[in-house]
């Protein structure tokens, strides 16, 4: 692949992760979640959206792919690892959320809809 191929994918792919968050945030707004930030960058990596509802605390992972099974089968155990670490730096940071737990749920996006998995994995799997 040439590099404008190269570049023009990669914007592409970033434009559907872009648009699949809004999706994510949207749904988890209509019920009734407060998101308290998007795409935050940590020294551990990204998080992609960090939710809050009567003291909970989910840190939202969203995997958009051509279907929902294929969206649920691109989270690895290293990714998971990655957002827990990611997770605890800001937490750190940011003391006095998540007073009734936290958890880490999944936001799958595929064309056929989206999938909200909660509790999708914890610390340690």
């Amino acid at each position: 692949m040439d590099p404008q191929a190269k570049e023009e994918a990669r914007r592409a792919a970033e434009r559907r992760g872009l648009d699949a968050e809004s999706r994510a945030a949207t749904a988890l707004t209509d019920r009734g979640w407060t998101v308290l930030a998007r795409r935050v960058r940590t020294p551990a990596g990204e998080l992609d959206l960090i939710a809050e509802r009567e003291g909970l605390l989910a840190f939202v992972e969203v995997k958009a792919r051509p279907s929902l099974a294929e969206a649920a089968a691109a989270i690895s155990r290293r990714q998971r690892a990655r957002i827990v670490a990611a997770a605890e730096a800001w937490l750190a940071t940011n003391p006095g959320h998540g007073a009734a737990g936290m958890r880490f749920d999944v936001v799958l996006v595929a064309p056929e809809g989206l999938r909200r998995v909660r509790d999708a994995f914890r610390p340690g799997d």
